[in-house]
């Protein structure tokens, strides 16, 4: 049986993300991007202090610490997918739909997640229903993050190779990535507390629930060569306990 979905207490991205979630509802937000945080201020922390030795041409030490990169970028995309994959799901399955904006391309530096937020912008023009639009920009998120980390893996460790380890544009395209994985991240977080509020509460702890299985799935180690196109069609797992 399929529940309705709440009305949306208010008509705006801008004012859900300044509104005050209810104590349940609040405690599940903060819990997912208390997470999420976690896992990119790991990433992010290490692949700064890299960067900073490659700028200071301390490439062994560089060589050495890139190599962590893309295995901290690995729990952060799958984290980032599991709160995607499960909005998505309950978007199919329950008819929530939250306020959400259009993906906007200037907000990626990568030719990958530029060309996505396009693709994704003219295929919402062509899709009646709000639903089908906010399903069709979680699952572009999806795509781009998965990519994303694909490049990541795949650039870190060629990186750590001691013929890469000086080579700039790999250093560039493992920068561009980290920024479009950050944009992936806060459009993730927006879209997560949209969601939140016109989730209806006695659906918060399989939520909660799903979103921890997921996470825990084991990311495959596969990856393509940075000087291949990453995008691709792919799956993602199926909603936990189905």
């Amino acid at each position: 049986m399929i529940s309705r979905a709440p009305v949306r207490r208010y008509d705006s991205v801008q004012q859900d993300w300044r509104g005050i979630l209810p104590l349940a509802k609040g405690m599940s937000f903060t819990g997912h991007t208390g997470q999420l945080e976690k896992a990119y201020l790991m990433f992010s922390v290490v692949l700064n202090e890299v960067i900073t030795l490659r700028q200071r041409n301390d490439l062994t030490r560089a060589r050495l610490g890139v190599a962590v990169v893309g295995e901290l970028c690995s729990p952060l995309s799958l984290r980032i997918n599991a709160v995607l994959h499960t909005m998505r799901q309950f978007a199919r399955h329950f008819g929530i739909v939250p306020n959400f904006a259009l993906l906007a391309a200037e907000n990626f530096q990568s030719e990958c997640g530029q060309r996505a937020a396009r693709h994704s912008n003219l295929l919402s023009r062509v899709l009646l229903s709000e639903r089908s639009q906010f399903l069709n920009k979680l699952n572009t998120l999806e795509e781009i993050v998965h990519e994303l980390g694909d490049e990541v893996l795949a650039v870190s460790r060629q990186l750590a190779a001691d013929t890469y380890s000086g080579k700039t544009p790999l250093w560039q395209r493992l920068d561009l990535s980290h920024f479009d994985l950050n944009t992936c991240l806060r459009e993730t977080n927006v879209l997560l507390k949209s969601f939140v509020f016109v989730l209806p509460e006695d659906q918060l702890a399989t939520f909660d629930f799903t979103v921890a299985g997921l996470a825990r799935a084991r990311r495959p180690q596969s990856y393509c060569t940075p000087d291949v196109e990453l995008i691709r069609a792919r799956r993602t797992a199926a909603v936990a306990g189905e």
